[in-house]
């Protein structure tokens, strides 16, 4: 199979013919469809995220079940899956908890060494996988729990931005913390994540959501898809701006981006008493100073959201359905469509701020 493999840190990523293995037991053999391109590759890739190389990125796929291994019983070949790094043990005190999401049998090994790897090079050097997905790849060998069947009707390269992007900002504003309807709702990074984030806010009625990015062009496509007002944070101070909108500062502010400046405006985009709730996956290596005052004088609220808060095998079919009925807008969120031998151009215009969310398509 062809796949873009990391072998070097702040290198364009190599196109390689690789062998995948056949599916052991509880695996599954998936022909990769289509697959987003996120920002925490792009992390991956300049080392905010450390990941040793060499390995296939990408965390955001849609494919066809090929085979399945011994024991597999949620999903059978021709069947339709998303891909999800949350893959869960299911006995954890997170996943009986209620938390799926926090399990940390993603970060252990899912295959026996004795099985050996998964995917090789040609000469039988073993090449490792993001998450157990690695979809920057013709083909995904997974863990069973990897992946969610999904309706036949739903596009391919639609269902793809839910694996991830999709799932994180909508679950940020559904799930992490619940919106009243009416609140006043701040999105701070109109990229796929922050997009998917002001649709939740949409979805749930909030009275006033205001879109702040660097990038103009992305304001006309966040009117569409619900902002009521827009903020240029080229224009004069964004968190003043904000504040002037809504009267002092929102009741919910989403970060959707991942730098120690826009945390910190988030949280001064916050109003008393209001939830700043950081989505953005900031460098490990980085520290984010906040004021105490914040927290005790205003009795701001700072979480975190990881990856929407997602009980995975629910949500994901869940907002297919809310694609499918029009609650939910995937179409306008795709700014390219291109082949894998394209990814590095692809990357190149995530770092410049000309793509709200790419796909790789497979066929």
């Amino acid at each position: 199979m062809k796949a873009a493999v990391m072998r070097v840190n702040n290198e364009p990523l190599s196109i390689e013919d690789l062998n995948i293995d056949d599916p052991g037991p509880g695996e599954v053999l998936v022909k990769t469809a289509a697959s987003g391109i996120c920002h925490s590759d792009l992390h991956m890739i300049e080392g905010g995220i450390p990941l040793p190389p060499p390995v296939i990125l990408g965390h955001e796929p849609s494919g066809v079940v090929e085979a399945v291994g011994e024991g597999v019983t949620e999903v059978a070949e021709g069947d339709h899956v998303i891909g999800c790094l949350n893959r869960w043990c299911g006995t954890c005190h997170f996943c009986t908890g209620g938390r799926p999401y926090l399990c940390t049998s993603p970060y252990v090994p899912s295959r026996p060494p004795e099985a050996g790897p998964r995917i090789t090079t040609q000469a039988g050097d073993p090449v490792g996988q993001l998450g157990d997905l690695s979809s920057f790849a013709e083909k995904m060998l997974c863990p069973e729990r990897s992946l969610v069947k999904i309706r036949d009707d739903m596009p391919l390269d639609r269902a793809c931005l839910i694996g991830c992007g999709v799932t994180t900002g909508l679950g940020a504003a559904l799930k992490t913390v619940r919106i009243p309807a009416g609140s006043t709702v701040v999105i701070v990074g109109c990229g796929g994540v922050g997009l998917a984030a002001l649709q939740g806010a949409r979805i749930v009625g909030a009275g006033k959501i205001i879109a702040v990015d660097s990038q103009a062009w992305k304001f006309d496509l966040a009117r569409t898809l619900g902002a009521t007002d827009c903020v240029d944070v080229t224009d004069g101070d964004p968190v003043a701006a904000v504040h002037g909108l809504t009267g002092g500062g929102a009741d919910f502010v989403f970060e959707c981006l991942g730098t120690v400046a826009t945390v910190q405006q988030a949280i001064g985009m916050t109003g008393r008493g209001g939830t700043a709730v950081i989505v953005g996956v900031v460098p490990v290596t980085e520290m984010v100073p906040i004021s105490a005052a914040d927290l005790t004088l205003q009795e701001k609220n700072i979480t975190g959201s990881f990856m929407g808060s997602n009980e995975f095998r629910v949500d994901m079919p869940r907002y297919i359905d809310f694609y499918l009925d029009g609650r939910l807008h995937l179409d306008e969120m795709i700014s390219a469509r291109v082949a894998l031998d394209e990814i590095n151009a692809a990357f190149d215009a995530m770092r410049k701020g000309s793509a709200a969310r790419q796909v790789i398509m497979f066929d």
